[in-house]
């Protein structure tokens, strides 16, 4: 009987799963994502995460978020204050509510 030929070796995935999967096609490791994100589509975030470059940029231009940001700031709240709860996060929303409308 005949000595069977040696298998190929398996093709190296170019597809990046899981966690860290975009942090890997920004370093170059893989070519992709699964969601199909190359490395031109990803950036790093203020805490040092790897996020897609779109879905960034859609969320810098949330209303409500720079609402709040702006009426914190004019309330001086620091920490976290729970927005239309209690006397604080009542003063919070109402606030943000005025920045909103203008």
């Amino acid at each position: 009987m005949k000595a069977m030929k040696a298998m190929k070796k398996a093709m190296k995935s170019i597809v990046a799963r899981g966690k860290l999967s975009k942090s890997q096609v920004y370093k170059g490791r893989k070519v992709k994502t699964v969601g199909g994100l190359k490395a031109s589509d990803i950036t790093k975030n203020k805490y040092g995460k790897y996020v897609s470059k779109k879905a960034s940029a859609r969320a810098k231009t949330n209303v409500w978020a720079k609402a709040i940001a702006a009426a914190r700031k004019a309330l001086g709240l620091k920490g976290f204050v729970p927005i239309n709860k209690g006397p604080e996060g009542k003063a919070l929303y109402a606030k943000a509510k005025t920045i909103l409308e203008k």
